[in-house]
């Protein structure tokens, strides 16, 4: 009874998106619209069912490489400058429209969206900065990319990416990651110099870890790549060596706990009451994000009234997740971002208007 009093953030509370991937956040009308403008054969005529094929469902079942299997037909749908510079367009306009989003940090792989060479790298990401451009101008936000390097690509191809993140900083790349499924061949060591290097350029660092493998790869990757954020991170709950490493560093987890479900890195919301127990036990830094809003069917605001609703989380200590996420974010001032004048429009009259 007392857990479903709890307050939700008001509306006119700015939130920080720091996990989200650009594959997983456009909505299926605009992807289904930028695919046919391409021409790209998709394997359906049906809108239902291709929504379907690129959102998580209970049909389809809960895995970690079943989810990032839906990330092929996102992926491809995006590969070229337009495709790249709508969907970020519409990702930070409508993360600011539906959910008050004022910072939002959109990472993705651009060697994953210029379809193996055909198209120019750098005019994939001059195309992602001009709609992130265009959403600057419409609304009063500050976004900033994150650049994916991927454990399945060679050390070579990775540090390319890590080096277009340099060269593009001072157009709104803010940091880099380390995404992708679990492999053998990949090893931390290997980046700590190229990971040295990005930071000693400004940009932050994180990293995808503490997810699917052992949570002993946590601590590799923090004495290793020296990370300033974990990307969800949550097993780190199981060993109270990590949480002091994350907590004498300050390194702040981006949890995603829908994402973590859908994957099954999480069992259930009593598993993610004792994980965030621990955290608050041991006062390891986190906020909340989607991963990938569209895909998983949530929105920051959605996981945070859940975590509410379910007693997990105090009204308080969502607030504190909130500010953490701007305290956190790589973007620059991030705080001068003026607040809502009047309150914002619920999230579904915000899709009601626009559908």
């Amino acid at each position: 009874m007392l857990a479903s009093m709890v307050r939700q953030l008001p509306r006119r509370i700015p939130l920080a998106e720091l996990h989200c991937h650009l594959g997983g956040a456009v909505t299926p009308a605009v992807m289904w619209g930028i695919a046919h403008s391409q021409g790209i054969k998709l394997p359906t005529k049906d809108y239902w069912q291709f929504r379907d094929m690129i959102t998580a469902s209970p049909r389809r079942g809960h895995s970690f490489d079943g989810y990032l299997q839906l990330f092929h037909w996102t992926e491809l749908i995006q590969s070229s400058p337009l495709a790249v510079e709508r969907s970020v367009y519409e990702v930070v306009g409508g993360a600011y429209r539906k959910n008050n989003v004022t910072t939002m940090e959109l990472r993705f792989n651009p060697m994953k969206r210029n379809r193996g060479g055909e198209q120019d790298l750098d005019h994939i990401i001059a195309a992602a900065l001009r709609g992130m451009d265009r959403a600057t101008l419409e609304y009063p936000i500050r976004p900033g990319l994150i650049f994916c390097l991927d454990r399945a690509f060679p050390y070579d191809l990775n540090e390319i990416i890590a080096e277009k993140a340099i060269s593009w900083r001072d157009r709104g790349v803010v940091g880099i990651d380390i995404a992708g499924p679990e492999s053998v061949t990949f090893r931390a060591a290997e980046y700590r110099n190229l990971f040295r290097r990005a930071r000693g350029f400004g940009l932050g660092i994180t990293v995808h870890v503490g997810e699917a493998g052992p949570v002993e790869e946590v601590g590799q990757v923090i004495e290793l790549l020296e990370p300033d954020r974990i990307g969800h991170g949550v097993k780190a709950a199981y060993d109270h060596r990590t949480m002091g490493m994350l907590r004498e560093r300050g390194i702040v987890l981006e949890i995603c706990p829908t994402s973590n479900l859908q994957t099954e890195v999480v069992s259930g919301w009593e598993e993610f009451r004792w994980i965030f127990d621990q955290f608050r036990r041991n006062e390891v830094r986190f906020a909340i994000s989607t991963d990938g809003p569209e895909m998983l069917k949530t929105y920051i605001r959605d996981e945070l009234a859940t975590l509410g609703r379910l007693g997990i989380l105090s009204y308080e200590e969502q607030l504190q997740a909130a500010q953490t996420s701007l305290q956190a974010s790589f973007v620059p001032k991030v705080t001068d971002v003026a607040a809502a004048v009047r309150k914002p429009a619920t999230r579904v009259e915000v899709e009601r208007e626009e559908a």
